[in-house]
């Protein structure tokens, strides 16, 4: 059963889901696995809040264990070329391509015991098998660009060197609140909501 509260209206009571009555209040949540359907969402979201009131700041809340690029870098895309201010509030855990779209906020809190991790992308499912080799230098040529356009975010939003965020991003690097603020991919931890 979904929460619910009680809000006064000219009908009397209504019952309203807390998730509704958090997006009415410009809330929005990503705790899923990023997705084409959760990304559908989540874009659908955000092009509502912006066209209802452009000047009006957005949060988005974000425990994702991450997901697929392409699916993410749409709703990347739009978080920068909406009008609407982002925060974007890491509660848990953004990991990977959700650690992407944390990054998307013009404000960036990180909750005291969450942690952010950033890494390379894997190529997607599939297999080699039956591939042909210029098919296959095909697909890392695609992988390699992904990197690099994921690695150039990164870069510019922690004003770090390419190289810097290349090092990191070789393996998992999980960054803990406080190493989330020195390493400058969140702005601020959270003391109050």
């Amino acid at each position: 059963m979904t929460p619910c509260i009680l809000k006064e209206s000219s009908r009397g009571y209504d019952r309203v889901e807390i998730e509704d009555a958090l997006f009415m209040d410009r809330r929005i949540f990503l705790t899923k696995a990023v997705d084409a359907s959760s990304m559908e969402c989540l874009i659908k979201e955000l092009l509502y809040l912006n066209n209802s009131d452009p000047k009006e700041r957005i949060t988005l809340y974000i425990n994702s264990p991450g997901g697929e690029v392409n699916s993410g870098l749409a709703a990347y895309d739009l978080m920068n070329l909406i009008e609407a201010p982002i925060t974007t509030v890491c509660i848990g855990e953004a990991a990977s391509m959700a650690a992407i779209l944390f990054l998307a906020g013009e404000e960036r809190i990180i909750f005291p015991g969450s942690r952010i991790m950033i890494h390379d992308p894997s190529p997607g499912g599939g297999s080699l098998q039956g591939m042909k080799p210029d098919e296959i230098q095909e697909q890392l040529e695609d992988l390699k660009r992904c990197r690099d356009r994921l690695c150039s975010i990164i870069a510019e939003k922690t004003n770090k060197t390419m190289d810097e965020i290349r090092t990191k991003t070789r393996k998992d690097s999980y960054f803990t609140a406080e190493e989330a603020i020195s390493f400058h991919l969140a702005t601020k931890i959270a003391e109050r909501i």
